[in-house]
């Protein structure tokens, strides 16, 4: 069974055994503790709660997402199918996001999207699953996995904010690319997701610090 992050002392775990692992995240942990724990609900409303937040700004997402869940108080698959594009353009949503829904209701709907067999699958097959589905990719499958189901050695090699913090936090003299990073996090097994947590609240801390919010 892959370990999960429940609690703030999972969180504690595992920037200990980080900064033993890899001694420059040392200087990071002073700089952005404490770290949110940042756990979401799972199943089809958590998913579609990230599908509408991705590329926005916290205000932003929170502002949309509420008037999702006004009009689709606990949001299920069969709500989305039933929705007409306008009603969801009405919400705040982009064509983009409006068809990745429905093409999420309908994979759940079919069973092609079975978020009774994601909490309990290796993240492996969490990914195969989820990025089967037309409009989910690898990143939005690496989140899912963190905050939803909080798998503790997940890493999102992907992310751009993930990529900077890096650079900026161990100097390097230029931003890594995804299969650089991915062979980096590989030394912070098995708490990869925490040392995500923490370059997250360190990139957001850095760009506070320079006047720029994130």
């Amino acid at each position: 069974m892959a370990r999960r992050i429940e609690c703030e002392s999972d969180i504690a775990e595992g920037l200990a055994d980080l900064v033993r692992l890899d001694p420059r995240f040392a200087p990071l942990v002073e700089a952005a503790s404490p770290l949110p724990l940042r756990r979401a609900k799972a199943g089809f409303e958590g998913l579609a709660q990230t599908i509408v937040s991705q590329q926005l700004s916290v205000a932003s997402a929170r502002a949309i997402w509420a008037r999702v869940a006004a009009c689709y108080p606990d949001l299920c698959h069969d709500h989305i199918r039933a929705a007409t594009e306008e009603e969801l353009r009405a919400c705040g949503l982009s064509g983009p996001k409006v068809r990745t829904l429905r093409a999420i209701a309908e994979a759940a709907a079919e069973g092609r999207l079975d978020f009774a067999f994601l909490d309990t699958a290796a993240p492996d097959e969490v990914h195969a699953m989820m990025t089967g589905v037309k409009g989910i990719g690898p990143w939005t499958a690496d989140i899912y996995l963190m905050f939803h189901l909080g798998h503790a050695d997940v890493f999102a090699a992907g992310d751009l904010a993930l990529q900077e913090a890096v650079r900026i936090g161990f100097g390097l003299p230029a931003r890594p690319g995804v299969r650089e990073l991915s062979e980096m996090a590989a030394a912070w097994s098995p708490w990869r997701a925490v040392a995500a947590r923490l370059l997250w609240s360190y990139y957001n801390a850095v760009k506070t610090r320079e006047g720029v919010a994130v």
